[in-house]
């Protein structure tokens, strides 16, 4: 349960990936990506070079013009003396007021309850449970197109239970397992629901506009693209449950095992009472806060009774965090729970404890952003960007989808969604905003490209993962033939996440609340 996607032991990938397993274009991007160092010392190299970098320029007495700035902005030395004092003085400053750390920590305590409990996954099976035989493939999809609001423990939890649900109702378990993890992972940036990875990618976009001075007038908010994210978990299912029905199943041939251990999926009717009733807390609870926020004076609205924005909607990770602790609360409290499984404070402990990688990432991250807003380089090559596209005409739409292809690359090799944004957002967001595009709208276009080529990236830590699981049902099965079965969900999600941005794009439709297409 961590916003990076990969923070597990490695000790599987060197099982499964052997010499030559794979080649072409794949053999050449793992080759690549095994020499990569870890992300803590790619952004630490990244410091040291942009620290260099700004001090040679800045030898130059290069200076850059900002549209809408009077004054021309100056390229500083990191390492000259005022540059070094500056950032030693701010290194904790840096790092405890970085956007994306509060909110995904606050976060997780809540959804470590949940998941600790076993709540999160008895509620994934009992939507799963009792499904027609002809719907199977479409609920599937659907549920694991919400899966990121649980983090990595959507691809530990969904594909296998997807699996015996295929079994239960005489259908091949290896589409349900492989369907499964192919629409958790290419519909990993959008959903019903939020979780960490919202409130990670808001705080490194915040700083990110920052770096303009047109951003700080940028307010930014966990839920900056919950339409956007909306109207893919509702669109992508139907065409993850089109592929699972209509192209993987049929190519596995009929299912020729038994049904044994489908009970796996089955929901006890104690299972069932608790969950019901927990979500029955969590409505009430989301009631008497759209109340509170409703009624007129109410201090959750901001100046003059507005509600967007408001101090709701500013802190709204605090509340989607207490859901989730209600929610695992209440259902431990019916249920109940074993003992160690009910403690709340060792539920949290155990849930920071799993953060530990992601901490650690983001006090580099955010000493590396210090240097860059710090030297004016990344206003320098923003502005540059820029202008290179508008020079090649590239603009509007156009470079959403530049970005949106420029992260579905770059997601095959860098496979950390926080990590990826970090490194993508301190040139884009400035770039594109440049352009008049909106950070919100500039965020959706790099969460389709996170999203469509993780399933089938040689880096990701749980394609391995599933490959054993698809042992159980094709003992003989080779990671070549499992990843050719996910190829072809990649390109369809990709046309269908651009064709819901561009409805958003030229309708002018809100990618979030208090959001828009383009920079006011």
């Amino acid at each position: 349960m961590t916003t990076n996607k990969h923070d597990t032991t490695e000790q599987l990938a060197i099982d499964e990936r052997e010499p030559g397993r794979l080649g072409g274009v794949l053999g050449l991007i793992e080759r690549l990506g095994n020499k990569l160092p870890n992300p803590f010392l790619l952004f630490v190299g990244l410091l040291l070079l942009i620290a260099v970098a700004s001090t040679i320029v800045a030898a130059f007495h290069v200076t850059v013009s900002v549209p809408g700035v009077k004054d021309v902005v100056p390229i500083r030395a990191a390492l000259s003396p005022d540059g070094l004092v500056a950032l030693m003085q701010g290194v904790i400053d840096n790092f405890v007021s970085f956007p994306a750390l509060g909110p995904v920590l606050v976060v997780v305590l809540g959804v470590g309850v949940a998941q600790g409990t076993g709540a999160l996954e008895a509620a994934v099976r009992l939507v799963f449970a009792r499904v027609p035989r002809s719907a199977v493939p479409y609920v599937v999809a659907l549920v694991a197109c919400q899966g990121h609001v649980m983090s990595d423990a959507s691809f530990l939890v969904i594909p296998p239970l997807a699996a015996l649900v295929f079994m239960a109702v005489g259908r091949h378990p290896l589409a349900g397992l492989i369907g499964a993890y192919a629409c958790t992972a290419t519909g990993y940036g959008g959903g019903l629901l939020m979780g960490t990875l919202d409130a990670s990618l808001a705080g490194i976009t915040q700083k990110a506009a920052s770096l303009l001075p047109a951003g700080h007038d940028f307010h930014g908010n966990i839920a900056m693209n919950y339409y956007f994210g909306v109207a893919a978990g509702l669109i992508l299912p139907i065409v993850g449950g089109l592929l699972i029905d209509k192209v993987l199943e049929p190519k596995l041939g009929p299912w020729q095992g038994t049904q044994a251990e489908t009970e796996g999926v089955r929901v006890s009717r104690e299972e069932k009472r608790a969950v019901l009733i927990a979500a029955g807390a969590v409505a009430v609870f989301g009631v008497l806060l759209t109340v509170a926020w409703l009624v007129p004076g109410s201090p959750l609205q901001g100046e003059g009774g507005t509600l967007v924005p408001s101090p709701l909607l500013s802190n709204l990770v605090i509340a989607i965090s207490l859901s989730f602790l209600i929610f695992g609360l209440v259902y431990a409290r019916v249920l109940p729970v074993q003992r160690d499984k009910r403690q709340v404070g060792k539920l949290m402990e155990q849930a920071i404890r799993e953060m530990a990688g992601f901490i650690v990432l983001i006090f580099i991250v955010s000493q590396t952003l210090a240097v860059l807003a710090y030297s004016n380089l990344g206003v320098l090559m923003a502005v540059k960007l820029a202008d290179s596209a508008q020079s090649v005409g590239l603009r509007g739409f156009g470079v959403l989808v530049f970005l949106v292809v420029l992260s579905s690359l770059l997601n095959l090799v860098i496979t950390s969604g926080s990590g990826l944004w970090s490194l993508e957002s301190t040139v884009m967001v400035p770039a594109l905003m440049l352009l008049g595009l909106s950070p919100a709208m500039i965020q959706a276009a790099h969460r389709i490209g996170d999203s469509v080529t993780q399933a089938i990236s040689p880096m990701h830590i749980f394609l391995y993962l599933v490959l054993t699981m698809a042992r159980r049902y094709e003992p003989n099965l080779k990671l070549g033939t499992l990843v050719a079965r996910l190829v072809p969900f990649a390109p369809a999600f990709a046309v269908v996440w651009i064709a819901i941005l561009a409805l958003f794009y030229f309708l002018g439709l809100p990618p979030g609340p208090g959001q828009s297409v383009f920079l006011p």
